[in-house]
This record gives structure tokens, sequence and C-alpha cells, in this order.
């Protein structure tokens, strides 16, 4: 099967007409999925595959907003430059993509690694973020144990469905939840030319942990999601930012793992929907 088809056979699975589109976010030429009318929903992707990691939660995002998922810099069909790969780096381009699509402000949902991205953008761009949404969120100070680091550099160094194998228990609490496209995707893009920069010349800096400071200056309307069973990051982690974000709040998703998204699809949206329609605040 080729590249494109195990892309495209997670966008059939999202229950929604889904627009494929590029547009060239500062000098970077960006892939994004969009679906839906409303008020706009960016989806930033953890460390993997790309937007398409998204399949068990645009469909229903659709239903109520404008949602976007971008191929972030360096991963999917997105451009993947020599590039620095920090948060910085990775802020700027996601004011470039929004700009780009001419989009003054958005609710901003960020995965593992997206989340540390969702998180300096909130930071440097404050007026340009509705509510957050953080989920398994990196740079919240969480370390992975031997085994889940072991399999992160094996996937990212050497790609293989084996090396998939041995990584997968420490992001999903049942490896059976995550469809098998997204897994031979996630080694094709990593097999491409530039599909390992991130990796290689990011060096983790992207994942760094923010200092506490920082977190107190976020005020926008926080929702941290995290899986009970997270093995790659501890959900004491999101329990720690949720006490020092002044307007965040933390929901526990159980038998579920770093992508509850997958492990829980339906108690994840839900929870994501009923934050982001709400308009009580997350704290009193």
């Amino acid at each position: 099967m080729e590249n494109v088809n195990y892309r495209q056979a997670l966008i059939d699975r999202m229950g929604a007409p889904i627009a494929q589109n590029q547009v060239n976010a500062g000098n970077i030429n960006t892939a994004y999925l969009s679906a839906g009318a409303g008020a706009p929903v960016i989806c930033l992707h953890g460390a993997g595959a790309g937007a398409v990691t998204w399949y068990p939660s645009l469909g229903a995002l659709s239903q109520h907003y404008h949602v976007i998922a971008p191929d972030i810099v360096g991963y999917g069909e997105s451009d993947k430059p020599d590039a620095p790969y920090d948060r910085p780096y990775f802020s700027t381009w996601l004011q470039d993509f929004m700009a780009a699509l001419d989009i003054s402000k958005a609710h901003i949902v960020g995965l593992s690694q997206g989340g540390a991205i969702a998180l300096q953008f909130a930071l440097d761009c404050p007026d340009k973020v509705d509510k957050l949404v953080l989920v398994d969120t990196a740079a919240l100070g969480a370390q992975p144990s031997l085994r889940p680091m072991v399999g992160m550099i094996w996937l990212n160094s050497f790609p293989s469905a084996w090396a998939n194998r041995f990584f997968a228990p420490s992001l999903l609490f049942d490896t059976n939840n995550r469809d098998p496209n997204h897994a031979h995707y996630s080694i094709e893009v990593l097999k491409r030319p530039g599909g390992k920069n991130a990796f290689t010349q990011g060096r983790g800096a992207a994942v760094a942990a923010l200092p506490e400071e920082a977190l107190r200056r976020i005020h926008n309307e926080t929702l941290i999601i995290w899986g009970e069973q997270d093995q790659l990051f501890a959900i004491e982690h999101g329990e720690a930012a949720a006490k020092l974000m002044p307007n965040a709040k933390l929901h526990r998703i159980p038998r579920a793992g770093h992508l509850p998204l997958m492990d829980q699809p339906e108690l994840f949206n839900q929870a994501l929907l009923d934050f982001l329609t709400s308009t009580t605040p997350a704290t009193a």
C-alpha cells in the first residue's frame, strides 16, 4: 500500500467530509485537514504521524466547529526543513499558519508535543487563543521512564513495525485501540527525506520543562485532559499544572494511556466538546 493510502484510510474513518489543503505558513508549505463550520478550533498533534492522529475526534468536533488540523512543520505532508524544532520555532510557524488562513483567534487543542507548542503559543500570543486544551501534554516536567525512552529513540532512529510494536504499550492502554494505518503511516513518514529532522535536530527542546512562573502567566481558560494510565507522562504532572495555571482544570480519562482520544474516543470527545461549548469559567 502506498503512503498516501494509509493517510486516506484514516481520513475515511473521520465520519465527516474532510478537506485536504496546503498553505504557505511563512516559508513552510503546510498541509492541513479541515471540516465543519463555525468558530475555529486548531488541533495540534504530537510527535508522530501528523494531523491524521486526530482521526477519532475531527468528525465529532466538526459537527460544532470549523476544525483545522495541520501537519506541523517537520511532520506528515508538510515541509521538513533543517531547523531548531524548539518551542519558539514551532510557535512562530503556528503564528504564520494562522495568518495565512486569516484566523485572528482560535481554540487551540494540543496533544503531547502539540500541547507544548500550544503552551508556548499561549505565552507568545495570548490574545490569539480563545480556550486552551492540553492533552497528556509535554513540557510540564514529565520524564519518560526507561522503556518508553528506548521505544521512542528506536522508532525515531530506525523506524520499523518492530519498533512501533515495542513503543505502542507506552502510548495506549490497549494497543488494539489504534488503527493499524496510523502505525504504518507514522513509520513511512519517518522514512521520508527529512522525516527524522524534528527528532534529531530538535533533540527534545520542544518538550523541555516550562518553568512554573511561565505556567502561572497563562490566563486563558484551560482544560487539561489526561489518560489515567499514561505510561509516557504521569498524570501527576497534569495535576500539578492544573494547580499552577490560574484558569485551568484537570479532566481524567479512565482506562486510557498517552493517547486518550484513541483509547476512549467517546469519553475524550465528550469532555472536549463540553469544555469548548461551556460558558462557565474553568475555575471560580
